[in-house]
């Protein structure tokens, strides 16, 4: 049977360490328009919603995500778990693939992969962020419909309100939760874009890769870097 899979993609322009940067120039496109793509070419996402504030400070990203035609969502600012839950209830999906402005290099096959082994475990969460064994930046939740909502009946500190899915791992012993390992740990490099090297080293992935921004994979990135020695920041989270 058809399942019903929503992508909430949440992004905002106010972010503190680099301003803006979900719209900074990648190959003569904003940045966020390459992680939409890639998001796209999943093969088990139904729908992209992305999630953004109601503040003034978002309504240049308003203004574009209309301009493209992308469906998008406005909530609080802060309260970014309850901006999922608005969504969910318009949307009424199975489940939620949770995914953040802040890692354009996202993997399409893993999120199906994911994806197939939330629907198959039938779990509340599956992520790959409990055991950490991927870069930072490839970050992909998937959570079943209703369990959000469930979080607000718990006494939730503002920063679980901001980052969502934290509430359930705070609470790991009160869901079904699954966590998927990568064949090799690669938790020690750095693909999320938090400052302007980051985002300098992700330019250079989609310049090295101009023409299929949205089609590379996890394997041709990784060749990448090991041909390029020193390109990529290797950092612990």
């Amino acid at each position: 049977m058809k399942k019903n899979t929503l992508a909430i993609l949440q992004a905002r322009m106010s972010s503190k360490r680099l301003p803006g940067k979900v719209l900074l120039n990648i190959n003569g496109e904003p940045m966020i328009y390459w992680q939409i793509k890639r998001i796209l070419k999943s093969k088990s996402v139904d729908r992209l919603v992305v999630a953004i504030s109601e503040e003034q400070t978002d309504d240049v990203l308003a203004n574009y995500l209309g301009k493209i035609e992308q469906e998008y969502f406005r909530g609080s600012l802060d309260n970014v778990l309850d901006r999922f839950i608005k969504v969910e209830k318009i949307y009424k999906p199975e489940a939620i693939v949770r995914l953040t402005g802040d890692c354009p290099l996202v993997m399409p096959d893993l999120i199906d992969l994911l994806i197939d082994m939330f629907y198959k475990k039938k779990v509340d969460y599956l992520s790959n962020v409990i055991t950490l064994t991927f870069p930072d930046g490839l970050d992909i939740e998937v959570v079943k419909s209703g369990v959000l909502e469930k979080l607000t009946t718990y006494n939730l500190s503002n920063s679980e309100k901001e980052h969502v899915t934290l509430g359930i791992r705070n609470h790991i012993n009160l869901f079904s939760v699954s966590n998927y390992l990568n064949d090799k740990d690669l938790s020690h490099y750095r693909w999320t874009v938090d400052t302007i090297q980051d985002f300098e080293f992700v330019a250079k992935v989609f310049a090295h890769f101009r023409f299929s921004e949205d089609k590379f994979t996890l394997k041709e990135l990784e060749k990448f870097i090991d041909d390029n020695p020193g390109i990529n920041q290797i950092k612990k989270r």
